[in-house]
């Protein structure tokens, strides 16, 4: 993990209006939210594994499924997850186990982040606080 400092960290926004935002600069929810957190997720790469940049936000008021409700924003970072390989090789798995061991884990969920994406998620991040602190 690689934390990039940030004039966006410590900014609050409504949460709907952040979503659109920043779904229109590639950015989706991630999968791993509760209701009162949660991240926007860049995906950089995915040949080895995969690299994003993700960006955490907490709820300020109300529960992240509550309409109207704010947000707080934290320190961008960077982030590679690299899984492993061959989960699927098992195919004859029952239907009822399939529904819980759908996603494999990750080999190693806080892998070294390739070096020559590093900058990329520094203008990552510079393009964020040009479009969300001049809006």
């Amino acid at each position: 993990m690689i934390p990039i400092p940030s004039k966006v960290e410590g900014t609050d926004f409504h949460l709907y209006k952040l979503e659109k935002e920043l779904q229109e600069l590639g950015y989706s929810i991630g999968g791993n939210w509760d209701y009162d957190h949660g991240y926007f997720d860049y995906k950089i790469d995915d040949k080895v594994g995969y690299q994003y940049l993700r960006v955490p936000f907490q709820a300020v008021d109300g529960q992240l499924d509550s309409q109207g409700t704010t947000v707080r924003i934290g320190r961008p970072f960077l982030l590679s997850h690299k899984y492993q390989i061959g989960v699927d090789d098992n195919a004859h798995v029952g239907n009822g186990a399939a529904a819980f061991n759908q996603f494999s884990e990750p080999v190693d969920s806080d892998a070294s982040f390739p070096k020559e994406y590093v900058e990329l998620g520094r203008s990552l991040v510079k393009e964020l606080e040009a479009v969300l602190l001049t809006n």
